[in-house]
């Protein structure tokens, strides 16, 4: 695809505004958003020098606590010298077009767009210094930029950007801007304090769950809990007693209770007397659906690889395991929220959310509105782990402003949240392979079953028996020398709504196959570094992660009693990881998590602290999918209903975590979740080291370790 330069670059100036320069971004997230116009440009991020020599960079990408307000930043002001001091983020409002995608997930914010955001600070860059050549009268080869200011050594001039913005903003932009040297980078690859840290200290930075306009109600929405349920019939008397309950009525989602204030919305909600049409599901429980996966016949199966030839490979060095990966929830600490105002002619909407574009979208649709007429104000989020790519809680607010004439904050329950997510696909895999003579894995099979987040979507895409790509990554690209490679997938509906949660497909399919090395290793006799080692010659970033890691956890060193040392790694979202997982074991088969080292190689690292803390992010929420959250289903719906129910990790159960980036020029990778798949495995892979006891389910639970 090509790009001229009134498509890569749009420059402006107003008296207003100052300097204003775009960079054009395309489209290649299919999975974040489906409803793309494919060969479309579009204006991502937008960058503002003002005469007060502030610049202010708009993104477009939400911030859920992976700081992407600040490395967004971070990119385009190292190739604009910028005084980091003066430099300001601003949320980019919602349009359909006007900044291509606003999906935000995938671990894709600066990968997808590095270089492009570079060119429009070096585009910038070039524009003043050629705009301080015209008002000075010299060549440009004379000035330099820095600190906000083009300095003229000679004369010894200086002055600052936003001095120049007039010239400047009447020039044409260069069509191939020079880019600086990664040698010379003073802001990439430094740990900057982030732009918006201040304001989350004292407390100005705002949350959906923060928001608050005038004449503003509170509500909640009783929902059946049963997938697919609805209300039979209701009696809101009691629910209407509530001090400060207002409004009782239906909506699409549920039974409404509207208050002047969230506990009495809560209380009025608790109060409902509601009899539910459960439906067909209602007679599922977990043991059902896991009989069906099993049950399901091979026939079914789509290939997703097909090298060599595994049929042929017999050999008495073989073994066959079967692994089980629970549902999970997303679990965020800021449950669904949405404040919904709608008016005669237009709705104004704020709401933490991962995809704005699909709210404004839908909720248009919904109330026959222009798409412009849908004002929708992304929020900061506590949380969001791909539940937040989901609107499902809009509507109701929506419905609810619309019916009652006033603005309305809907908030969720913690039990609503935890009932009504979209889960982590449960998933089992069965795998088989082979040892040669010279003890490397000669042939592979794994077959995958579960149910397909893109097939409960948009079922029509896979009516022919299609293969769902998604539900086979990190399956299908195994980094092993392996001759003889086959992977299939089956796709089932078990009724359970299911989303990306994060890694996605990753996290089950790293811990079958970095388990199943590890069974394979112990078969052969070989330590299980080593036969990964001995295998990984065409994988040189999956072979420098192991290595570090590794090292730095002094691997095959002597252990205490009860004690074992695991490892695994992958790839996933452009970057490689490694963990080794310390593990103790008690007398009564208590599990202790006593350290985790874990090596990353992301590419060109723009903020170091930044990657460290996503890996430690990913590490705690992936200890608690390996050791504790699990979603079970009771006729037809949820068993777990608040934290009690569906633990997460404590904080003294928090292992000691030591982090190592691989140094690296390659262009970035992904940071959000990479850290993630090699948890459960290296955690698995260390119990059995520990105790010879293996672990094939996640997750893992002191009564299967006893004997």
């Amino acid at each position: 695809m090509k790009y001229n330069r009134r498509d890569f670059l749009k420059i402006s100036y107003s008296a207003s505004m100052g300097l204003v320069i775009g960079v054009a971004l395309p489209i290649k997230n299919r999975l974040l958003s489906e409803n793309i116009i494919k060969d479309t440009f579009d204006p991502n991020v937008w960058v503002s020098i003002q005469q007060d020599n502030i610049i202010n960079i708009i993104t477009a990408k939400s911030e859920m606590g992976q700081h992407i307000r600040s490395s967004i930043p971070m990119i385009v002001a190292e190739e604009l010298n910028a005084d980091w001091s003066k430099v300001k983020v601003v949320q980019a409002d919602t349009h359909p077009n006007k900044y291509g995608s606003q999906s935000t997930g995938g671990s894709g914010s600066i990968r997808r767009s590095y270089m492009r955001l570079r060119k429009a600070g070096a585009t910038a860059k070039e524009l003043l210094i050629q705009a301080a050549s015209i008002k000075w009268d010299v060549p440009q080869n004379e000035l330099k930029a820095e600190m906000n200011q083009i300095f003229h050594a000679k004369s010894k001039k200086s002055i600052k950007y936003g001095d120049l913005i007039l010239i400047a903003g009447k020039l044409d932009p260069p069509s191939d801007p020079k880019l600086k040297d990664e040698k010379d980078f003073t802001i990439i690859g430094n740990s900057l304090p982030g732009l918006d840290t201040k304001s989350r200290v004292d407390g100005t930075a705002k949350f959906g769950i923060d928001i608050r306009i005038p004449n503003m109600l509170y509500a909640t929405v009783a929902k059946c809990q049963t997938f697919g349920g609805a209300v039979k019939s209701f009696k809101a008397k009691k629910a209407k007693k509530i001090n400060g309950v207002k409004y009782v009525f239906e909506v699409e989602g549920g039974i409404a209770v509207v208050a002047t204030n969230t506990w009495s919305a809560i209380k009025g909600q608790s109060a409902l007397d509601i009899e539910w049409e459960h439906g067909d599901f209602y007679s599922w429980n977990s043991e059902k659906i896991k009989k069906m996966m099993e049950d399901k016949s091979p026939k079914n199966a789509v290939i997703a690889k097909d090298s060599g030839d595994t049929k042929k490979i017999k050999n008495d060095l073989s073994v066959e395991s079967q692994y089980e990966v629970s549902f999970t929830s997303h679990a965020t600490m800021e449950p669904m929220n949405c404040v919904a105002q709608v008016n005669k002619n237009s709705v104004e909407l704020w709401v933490p959310t991962q995809s704005p574009q699909r709210i404004q979208s839908s909720i248009a649709e919904k109330l026959n509105l222009k798409i412009e007429k849908v004002k929708v104000n992304v929020t900061l989020m506590g949380g969001g782990f791909g539940r937040r790519l989901f609107s499902d809680f809009i509507p109701d607010a929506v419905e609810i402003s619309k019916k009652i004439k006033k603005p309305v904050k809907l908030l969720w329950t913690r039990e609503d949240d935890m009932h009504h997510d979209y889960y982590r696909p449960a998933s089992i895999h069965k795998l088989k392979a082979s040892i040669s003579d010279v003890k490397k894995i000669e042939s592979w099979q794994h077959r995958i079953i579960s149910p397909s987040i893109s097939g409960q979507r948009s079922p029509e895409r896979f009516k022919n028996g299609e293969l769902d790509r998604s539900a086979v990554n990190g399956a299908n690209n195994l980094p092993y020398d392996i001759p003889n490679i086959l992977v299939d997938y089956i796709m089932t509906n078990t009724k359970v709504p299911v989303g990306w949660w994060r890694s996605v497909y990753n996290s089950q399919n790293a811990f079958a196959n970095e388990v199943f090395i590890d069974e394979l290793a112990y078969k052969a006799g070989i330590d299980t570094l080593e036969f990964r080692m001995k295998m990984l010659n065409n994988s040189p970033r999956h072979k420098e992660v192991l290595r570090l890691a590794a090292e730095k956890a002094n691997w095959g060193r002597s252990l205490s009693k009860g004690q074992g040392m695991g490892i695994a790694v992958h790839e996933s979202f452009g970057s490689w990881s490694a963990q080794v997982a310390t593990v103790s074991i008690s007398k009564d088969r208590n599990i202790s998590v006593d350290k985790i080292v874990a090596s990353v190689d992301c590419g060109t690292v723009i903020n170091p602290d930044g990657v460290k803390a996503q890996m430690e992010g990913s590490i705690v929420y992936g200890l608690t999918s390996t050791l504790k959250g699990e979603i079970t289903i009771d006729k037809g719906a949820v068993s777990q209903s608040n934290f009690h129910e569906f633990e997460l990790l404590q904080m003294n159960e928090m292992p000691k975590v030591e982090i190592y980036i691989v140094p690296s020029l390659e262009p970035p990778g992904g940071a959000g979740e990479p850290g993630l798949p090699p948890v459960a495995p290296a955690v698995a892979n260390a119990i059995f080291n520990a105790t010879g006891k293996r672990v094939r389910k996640l997750p893992i639970k002191a009564e299967d370790l006893k004997v």
